[in-house]
């Protein structure tokens, strides 16, 4: 199987099992405990957590773990919006986020929280925000078409409103912009950024969140007082440990060599087929992202083909995986509800070979040929 669906998960580096698996032998100790083997955690802990701040360029104590990308966003959004004791509160998000945001914001929606859905651009999220705004979300890249939001021009904004005495707060899913773009925190503006280890070639089941000194965040879970009050639980060591390795890895494998493998794919595509055009096609995109508009052909009738020729891409995000729905990214761009649905998303990542993208690109064309000759051979109903 050649994997090309590196936004939905990365497999984790060699280097990160050999740490998460020492890690699992080696470092027993609960973090919390006072006795020798909990202070051996907790200084692999806090080492860890510096590690992955300096990459990040924030303080170590502004990093709280989580367990991935959806608790940290749960956690950002319940966590100033609920904090908030206002009776009126209001939330500004787009309609291209991931679902880890959308659904949070729909469930403050019905718990009486009003929420304005705008587009990504700078200018339209400005005008809906108002007196009574506490938090924008936005994300930092787009996980289906990889483009990448003007998010230090909204920090910019949200900071102005700030100043002016506004209690606002920016807070950016960044977890499919770390670790394929550079992600400075400091100079980003935000005060709030959800990673996650997984995207990185790193473990499932760890993330960040980074929330900034002075940002009132309030905690949604109960139970311990770990990670400075803000998300109490047992924390995860050698998950914490394999994310730092995963970290450290990422100055060896610059992600934007990847541009050149989604370059030469996209036009040996263009070069070949017909009646096809990039979903997104922009300079401002993620290096490894390609999603493909095949119109008239079903998506997932070629990923199904691709699946059975040995290549693993997706039609979309993972967690909206099984939906009939057509991808609410692509609706909100301005695409059909039938170009939605012959749509096919392909993301690369570091094992991927220029060998391997020829190999996908003669497959896809092949593949797109077959069914379109398919489809001219159906027989036509007769009009009555």
């Amino acid at each position: 199987m050649r994997y090309f669906d590196h936004n939905a998960t990365t497999p984790v580096a060699p280097e990160v099992a050999d740490v998460y698996a020492a890690a699992l032998r080696g470092v027993p100790g609960n973090a919390s405990s006072s006795h020798r083997a909990g202070q051996d955690a907790r200084k692999q802990l806090e080492q860890s957590r510096l590690s992955i701040a300096r990459v990040l360029n924030c303080a170590a104590q502004e990093l709280v773990f989580t367990s991935g990308g959806t608790e940290s966003n749960n956690l950002a959004i319940f966590g100033i919006a609920c904090g908030d004791r206002s009776s009126r509160r209001h939330v500004v998000t787009t309609a291209m986020e991931h679902p880890a945001v959308l659904e949070p914001v729909r469930q403050l929606a019905r718990e009486g929280c009003d929420v304005s859905f705008t587009g990504s651009l700078t200018g339209e999220i400005d005008a809906a925000i108002r007196e009574e705004t506490v938090l924008v979300s936005v994300m930092h890249a787009n996980n289906e078409t990889g483009a990448i939001q003007r998010i230090g021009e909204i920090a910019e904004v949200v900071r102005a409103r700030r100043a002016a005495g506004q209690k606002i707060y920016l807070h950016s899913d960044g977890v499919q912009a770390f670790g394929k773009i550079p992600v400075d925190l400091e100079r980003l503006g935000v005060d709030l950024y959800s990673i996650s280890a997984h995207k990185i070639y790193g473990p499932k089941g760890i993330g960040a969140l980074f929330v900034r000194k002075d940002t009132p965040i309030r905690a949604i879970q109960f139970g311990g007082r770990h990670e400075r009050g803000r998300r109490p639980g047992t924390e995860s060591v050698p998950g914490v440990m394999a994310f730092a390795c995963a970290c450290k890895l990422l100055a060896e494998y610059p992600a934007h060599e990847l541009g050149a493998l989604r370059d030469r794919f996209e036009r040996q595509l263009l070069e070949t087929l017909d009646d096809i055009e990039i979903n997104a096609h922009t300079e401002d995109r993620l290096p490894n992202t390609s999603n493909v508009l095949f119109r008239g052909i079903s998506g997932e009738t070629m990923l199904i083909a691709l699946d059975t020729a040995g290549f693993a891409v997706s039609t979309g995000s993972a967690c909206s995986s099984g939906s009939i729905e057509p991808s609410h990214v692509l609706l909100a761009m301005g695409r059909s509800a039938a170009e939605a649905r012959s749509s096919v998303r392909f993301s690369f990542g570091r094992s991927n070979t220029l060998h391997d993208v020829d190999q996908l690109a003669d497959a896809v064309v092949g593949i797109v040929r077959r069914l379109r000759k398919s489809r001219e051979r159906r027989p036509q109903l007769a009009a009555y």
